[in-house]
């Protein structure tokens, strides 16, 4: 793709970088083959190909962001499908981040949008506010038809999400050191969160439990729970790059051998820390080597080896890749050749690579394409009659569960309780635990 930016233009080195983007895109259209908002919605500007037109003109004029551009950039899920398809290795996810920093800093939504995007990014990275505002939800929660009724889209599906009851406490996940069982293999940093520490803190626990047992020495730093991932989604970059730059501190004085995330979305945002930290000369030789020893659990587990099992009960699992996990971070195999190393039946999920509609604050911001992709979703884990569903990532497990009485839990969970580990939470009381 030709570009006209100016010698002066090209000297901002974000534009640089999206000149450098946009001239590998050749037009092609493979990607919209793959894009879930295209497939259904029709729209070419909802296409990732339309997209980089609409930011193209956007960046290359430098004026304010339109409502129209806006539009359809809020409507892209940032799930990555496309740079799966892309033969050009066009990375659409820094082109597209770029394009929201732009959107943030120069377009003023209306004021309930404003309203509500503030708040999502105030409240849902501080765990103990967070925990707060969902007791408080929790009150409103049956009066989200009449928010639906009178307009408020979003505040209705804020409401739906909010969980029936509050999650049992864990001991396990809370800033500390958890100690290796017999003789100590290495010692990691495990993120603690924000919002799966509040909505299922049993996903670090099992972690912690099967890390633990295997020889490893698990560490949850204090001070900063968030990775910044939710509020880079949202274009608010200052914000994202102080949570970056506080957990680049404390794993780097935690002196681990690796950094070891439960939920994907946060990982792929984590090994990208160096990239995003690049021009700050304090930390792009600090983010980048922590960026490099991160791992998702379940790719970090893959290399301990760990041997055959049977899960106290025979499963049939539907595992769903998080588009973070398959497209943001390519791990494909190795969730899947551990489920079935521990004893379970695994099926994939057709059309597996299209989203299921979470992608962080997205089923909030854009409830009606949301719904209509989880129940696409639904529809096709429900074709294969799986007992219970498998998956890495928490706002998958949140969107999918709301659209199915298929439980689901995250993949570490049934490794936890293949290994010795309890019954995840999810199972007990349901057709799948008997």
């Amino acid at each position: 793709m030709q570009t006209a930016f100016t010698a002066d233009q090209l000297r901002d080195p974000n534009i640089a970088e999206s000149n450098t983007i946009l001239r590998k895109c050749v037009h092609c259209g493979f990607c919209t083959a793959t894009c879930p908002t295209y497939v259904l919605l029709g729209d070419e500007l909802d296409s990732p190909r339309g997209r980089i037109y609409l930011i193209k003109n956007m960046l290359e004029r430098g004026e304010a962001a339109t409502a129209e551009t806006v539009k359809h950039i809020d409507r892209c899920l940032s799930c990555l499908s496309c740079m799966t398809t892309c033969p050009s290795g066009v990375n659409y996810m820094h082109l597209i981040d770029n394009a929201r920093v732009h959107v943030e800093k120069t377009y003023r939504r209306p004021l309930p949008e404003r309203l509500l995007r503030a708040l999502l990014a105030y409240v849902m990275p501080r765990p103990e506010l967070f925990r707060s505002a969902l007791a408080a939800a929790r009150l409103g929660r049956p009066f989200a038809p009449l928010f639906g009724k009178l307009g408020f889209k979003p505040v209705e599906a804020l409401l739906r999400l909010v969980p029936k009851a509050s999650p049992a406490p864990e001991a396990l996940g809370t800033p500390g050191t958890y100690p290796a069982e017999g003789p100590k293999r290495a010692r990691v940093a495990l993120l603690q969160g924000c919002v799966q520490s509040v909505i299922d803190p049993a996903i670090n626990a099992a972690a912690i439990r099967l890390l633990n047992r295997n020889g490893v020495e698990v560490v949850v730093t204090a001070g900063e729970p968030c990775c910044g991932s939710l509020t880079h989604h949202m274009g608010k970059e200052e914000d994202s790059l102080a949570r970056a730059r506080r957990m680049v501190d404390q794993w780097t004085d935690a002196d681990v051998d690796a950094v070891i995330i439960t939920a994907s979305g946060c990982g792929t945002t984590i090994k990208d820390y160096g990239f995003m930290l690049r021009l700050d000369p304090l930390y792009a030789e600090k983010s980048a080597a922590i960026s490099k020893k991160s791992f998702d659990v379940t790719e970090y587990l893959a290399k301990l080896d760990l041997p055959e099992a049977q899960p106290p009960r025979p499963l049939h699992l539907a595992y769903h890749s998080a588009c973070s996990m398959q497209h943001g971070q390519k791990i494909i195999r190795e969730p899947k050749a551990l489920l079935t190393r521990a004893g379970f039946k695994v099926s994939d999920v057709p059309e597996g690579h299209l989203c299921c509609g979470s992608a962080g604050t997205y089923n909030i911001l854009q409830p009606e394409i949301a719904r209509q992709l989880r129940d696409r979703k639904v529809g096709n884990i429900e074709k294969i009659a799986p007992d219970a569903i498998a998956t890495g990532n928490i706002g998958c497990i949140t969107q999918i569960g709301s659209g199915t009485a298929i439980p689901i839990m995250h993949t570490v969970e049934l490794l936890d309780w293949a290994y010795g580990g309890p019954e995840p939470q999810a199972l007990k009381g349901s057709g799948a635990s008997h």
